[in-house]
């Protein structure tokens, strides 16, 4: 099972669900956000990529992203949760 499967079912168990419900709702939801392939437990290249990145990570791609550059050139703010480029030195 992947990472983030086995992270979210934990997550819904936590709140209440019964085993086999959150683990339902957890397939689900990763389906429909394309982060595994429908109908199995494999990750789609999103999924695997989403599977490596903290916040952080996914601060600095979609910062990244937006101005066509490289996360490398990103700093992440643990605060606002927001990436800006690295000043240069």
């Amino acid at each position: 099972m992947p990472k983030i499967l086995d992270r979210l079912v934990s997550q819904l168990k936590a709140k209440g669900m019964s085993e086999s419900k959150a683990f339902a709702t957890a397939t689900s939801v990763l389906q429909k956000s394309g982060s595994l392939k429908s109908g199995t437990q494999k990750l789609t290249p999103t999924g695997q990529k989403r599977q490596s990145l903290g916040a952080a990570g996914r601060a600095k791609d979609r910062a990244a992203q937006k101005a066509g550059g490289k996360s490398s050139e990103y700093k992440y703010n643990q605060i606002t949760n927001r990436a800006r480029l690295k000043k240069k030195s």
